[in-house]
Order: C-alpha cells, then sequence, then structure tokens
C-alpha cells in the first residue's frame, strides 16, 4: 500500500543513499520507498552533494542531503515565521518588484531579516502563495516556473556604416552615459495600429514611454525629438534601433538634435536587449490586450515612473530614476 505524502526523513535518505550506491535508479528506488519516482528525482537533484574542485566527491550523502534540505526549509519558513517581513514581501511583489528586486533591497537597506530571491519565489509558488495568486504579479506572471523564450523580429536593410557593429565599444560595454535603445511595444490587431515608443538609456536602465496613433516614422521621430531635446547633448548622444520602417526617418531624428543612430542585424533583437528587457518588465501594465488609444497620457507617465522608481540588481539595487539623475547632473556640471 503506497504512503500518503510527507517529507523525506533521514531514515529514508539512508536506504537512498545506500541504494543509490549500489547503482539502483531513481525510479527502483522509488517503488522500494512507495513514493513517486518524481520525488526521488527531485531529491536526488535538490540535495545531491556537488564539489567543482575533486567532482569524485560529489554525490549523494544522507547527512548532507538531510542538512541541505533543512536549511532549505528553514528559510523558507522565515516568511512563515515573521508576519512582518512577509507582508512587505506580499506588497513589494503586487507593486510590480521581482523578487530578485526584493532581495537586493533589503540586503542593500541592511534589513535584520532577509531572505533571498529564490525563498521568495518559492513562497510565491508555495500553498500560500498560491491561495492569493502572487504568480500573477512576478515578471514572468505564469504559474509554473519556466523558461522564457525570445520573441523574434523581422528588419529591412539599412545602410551598412550605420551597423551596430561600428558602434563604438563604450557604448555597447556601457561605460558613456547617454547612449540610449528604442523599439515599439505593440497591442493587438483589433486596436489597429497604435503602439508606444519604448526608449531607454543603457547605463541608468531608465525608460520613456510614448504614445503613437500609427507606425508612421516621422511622427515617431517628432515624439523623440520633444523628450531628449531639453536634455544636453552628452546625455543623448546615440539611439539603437532595430530595421522595423517606423525608424526610416533616422535623418529627420539627427538634423533635429544630432543623435547619432545605429541599427540591429536583422532578426536580431538581443543586440538592443536593454529595451527588450525593459518591453518585458512593462508588460505588466501593457500587455498585448490593452487598448493603447485607452490609455492616458498621465496612466503611462504612472507606469514610466513605476518603472524608473523600481531598484535593478544591475544597478547594484538602485533606481533608474537615481542613476539617471546622477549621471545627468554629473554631465550638467562638466557644461557648465
Amino acid at each position: 500500500m503506497r504512503r500518503t505524502y510527507s517529507q523525506i526523513d533521514m531514515d529514508e535518505r539512508r536506504r537512498i543513499a545506500r541504494w543509490r550506491a549500489a547503482g539502483l535508479s531513481a525510479t527502483v528506488i522509488a517503488e522500494k520507498l512507495g513514493r513517486h519516482r518524481s520525488t526521488i528525482f527531485r531529491e536526488l537533484k535538490r540535495n545531491a552533494f556537488e564539489d567543482p574542485q575533486m567532482p569524485d566527491l560529489s554525490g549523494y550523502y544522507c547527512v548532507t542531503a538531510n542538512e541541505m534540505a533543512r536549511e532549505r526549509r528553514a528559510k523558507l519558513r522565515k516568511l512563515a515565521r515573521f508576519s512582518h517581513v512577509r507582508q512587505s514581501v506580499i506588497e513589494r511583489i503586487i507593486h510590480g518588484w521581482s523578487p530578485q528586486q526584493i532581495a537586493g533591497r533589503m540586503r542593500l537597506e541592511r534589513h535584520p531579516i532577509c531572505v533571498s530571491y529564490e525563498t521568495i519565489y518559492k513562497f510565491a509558488y508555495s500553498a500560500d502563495g498560491q491561495a492569493i495568486k502572487l504568480w500573477r504579479h512576478l515578471p514572468e506572471r505564469r504559474a509554473r516556473r519556466r523558461s522564457r523564450h525570445a520573441r523574434r523580429r523581422h528588419g529591412r536593410r539599412f545602410s551598412p556604416e550605420l551597423n551596430i557593429l561600428h558602434r563604438p565599444d563604450t557604448v555597447a560595454e556601457r561605460k558613456q552615459f547617454g547612449h540610449w535603445e528604442c523599439d515599439l511595444i505593440q497591442f493587438r490587431k483589433k486596436f489597429g495600429k497604435a503602439n508606444v515608443t519604448s526608449l531607454v538609456e543603457r547605463v541608468s536602465r531608465f525608460a520613456v514611454f510614448l504614445r503613437n496613433n500609427d507606425r508612421q516614422s516621422k511622427p515617431i521621430m517628432d515624439g523623440l525629438i520633444e523628450v531628449l531635446q531639453p536634455l544636453p547633448h552628452a546625455a543623448r548622444r546615440s539611439i539603437t534601433f532595430d530595421r522595423g520602417t517606423e525608424f526610416s526617418e533616422w535623418p529627420y531624428l539627427q538634423a533635429g538634435i544630432g543623435t547619432q543612430t545605429w541599427f540591429c542585424d536583422p532578426q536580431s533583437p538581443w543586440q538592443k536587449g536593454t529595451v527588450e528587457n525593459t518591453n518585458g518588465r512593462v508588460r505588466k501594465w501593457l500587455s498585448r490586450e490593452v487598448d493603447p488609444l485607452s490609455i492616458t497620457d498621465g496612466e503611462l507617465k504612472d507606469i514610466c515612473d513605476r518603472l524608473n522608481s523600481t531598484p535593478r540588481k544591475c544597478l547594484g539595487y538602485r533606481t533608474p530614476a537615481e542613476v539617471f539623475r546622477k549621471k545627468l547632473l554629473a554631465q550638467m556640471r562638466r557644461v557648465g
């Protein structure tokens, strides 16, 4: 008779280690213990000891496995034991912060009780997290954790001298402030050709969003000029686009504010990964099911402010707004 589910205990781990050393498969071990084979596969994967320096010592050891399981449960229990920490985590997830951002900000602020982002993810997908559907507020918004696949985009030919391969290394390596990436956020065809321009500064990850009634290139460039023109030239050095026809009026942009333009290779959105990543984040509020013409300028600004006030791991858990302001003031002092 098969047993009802309970956590694997030390006695079972001793038997698993002994049978594993004897060469028995996980399926056979599961049958001997009266467990589902997925339970044994998961146990071997999560609690096996690995030594990168001495691979021969790697393996499944009952005492080590038990300690690893106990430590992992103890971390998760922090969110069960400390209600104020749990509530703070829940509120930040609902506000749009990712588990990684929450954990990183806690360390930056030197909280007396910190948890890892993996613990927060596990809590979000635990029975308690599922009960309030926290997964709906996570970056991927998936009921189960799984990998994401990059979307493909198609472009057209542009002049070879504008190719991203000619872009200076200082831009590619994010060593210089004032270089941007631009893309369009698209919606369902039933809403027509309306879209949102997504503009992101590469160093600070500071984002700006502009609504467009269609995909005509010149009005889109007019919007970019209006946003960037008030900035000093050192804060608007270049913009990297894909090869969509909506960006074909780049000479008009250059003539308007003198900003250099670069273009990705065809079907290579990863070459402007900063804006692609930003688009993925903003889908939390601007899903494809949203009618872009129904979004007010105020609502678009609120979304922008929320994204720019969220801490980022790549910025040492500072916010894009904080970093952008610091870099901009530094540029203005140099000019002055």
